[in-house]
């Protein structure tokens, strides 16, 4: 049997969906695929119960028959972490815990997908980062990376000295067109010179970038004021308007498929944003509802208002977060990445 850790050097770099995509390919192939991830750190709330979604999306999208705790052994909550730093956690348990679970769920199998915590480092406190995982599971791994520049490669580099002989190469995700031939011609070469293998490299894709309206509201637990703006239009960016509203036209004006992130009282920031035909929604904060002018003429310009409770710097995160991770969790983007996989990347030579 041949095990595989995804992993990653920062969180919502697509690796959930490359793990998940490997493993359907690898179905293809007609290899008996397991999955499990040991920390789950993609946390939500259902029937008193904190889950992560994205063993629920693989246990789905792979047709795996598992329980919950079996595919996700540790609930990488903050709880957790402050009970660890208290010394409630025992290490050596949970390592027990994580093996046990892995035996049973990769009992018959062909191929185990192993998908990382949000970055490769998480888990540290109790000594299972991904570097640990690999080790315990005797798992060979694969690092996904964004590139912005060539400073991404500090990060790069040191993730490769962390993994050591564990490392199989890395895999760059979400690579905007502008910078792409750079890592291809230069950065990709570099890594393969420093000992690193550079397995390939994803262009940013349309059909992955951006969240709906809607997902977005869901994202940050925003209230949707308008009834008649549609929020299926997609958003890829945001801008802050926190300046006057002449310099804030000019910003906004600049920006497309973007969400305006202000405060609700600030009735100047959200008439001058309804202006901009960029705009694809706003999102106010700190739980003021908005004068009955600004949400009609958000009505009549079909600009949904999400309104939200918390304060800008804590939106600012949150609608970050959203942003970042995409629709990179639904069955379509998961399809959408074989096929990205099978283009850029020599599958086969991963999974034999």
């Amino acid at each position: 049997m041949k095990t595989i850790l995804v992993t990653s050097t920062e969180p919502s770099t697509g690796k959930t969906a490359i793990s998940v995509a490997l493993a359907r390919l690898a179905q293809k192939a007609g290899h008996d695929v397991g999955y499990m991830k040991p920390k789950g750190t993609r946390l939500e709330s259902a029937v008193g119960k904190t889950r992560d979604e994205d063993p629920m999306l693989a246990r789905e999208m792979l047709d795996i028959d598992a329980a919950m705790h079996e595919l996700e052994p540790i609930v990488y909550s903050p709880t957790f972490v402050q009970e660890a730093i208290r010394g409630r956690e025992d290490p050596a348990a949970l390592r027990e815990r994580v093996t046990e679970n892995f035996e049973t769920l990769a009992e018959d199998k062909d191929v185990m997908i192993v998908e990382g915590g949000g970055r490769l480092w998480t888990g540290g406190i109790v000594d299972l980062d991904d570097a640990d995982i690999a080790e315990l599971l005797d798992a060979e791994s694969i690092l996904v990376s964004r590139y912005e520049d060539g400073g991404s490669l500090d990060d790069v580099l040191a993730a490769a000295d962390d993994l050591g002989d564990s490392l199989t190469g890395v895999m760059f995700n979400a690579v905007e067109r502008r910078t792409f031939d750079g890592l291809v011609d230069d950065a990709m070469p570099f890594l393969d010179g420093r000992g690193v293998h550079a397995l390939g490299a994803l262009e940013r894709d349309e059909e992955l970038a951006g969240i709906s309206v809607a997902d977005l509201a869901d994202g940050v637990g925003a209230t949707l004021l308008t009834s008649d703006a549609p929020t299926t239009e997609l958003v890829e960016r945001f801008s802050v308007g926190a300046m006057g509203s002449s310099a804030a036209l000019e910003q906004f004006r600049r920006t497309h498929n973007a969400a305006v992130i202000t405060g609700g009282d600030r009735s100047d920031i959200q008439t001058t944003a309804l202006q901009a035909p960029g705009v694809e929604c706003l999102v106010l904060t700190g739980g003021y509802r908005p004068s009955s002018a600004v949400i009609g003429k958000a009505e009549d310009r079909g600009v949904p208002l999400l309104l939200v409770q918390s304060d800008t710097r804590t939106t600012i995160d949150r609608v970050e977060e959203a942003l970042r991770s995409g629709r990179t969790r639904s069955e379509a983007a998961i399809k959408r990445m074989e096929t990205l996989l099978d283009d850029a990347v020599d599958v086969q030579a991963l999974i034999e």
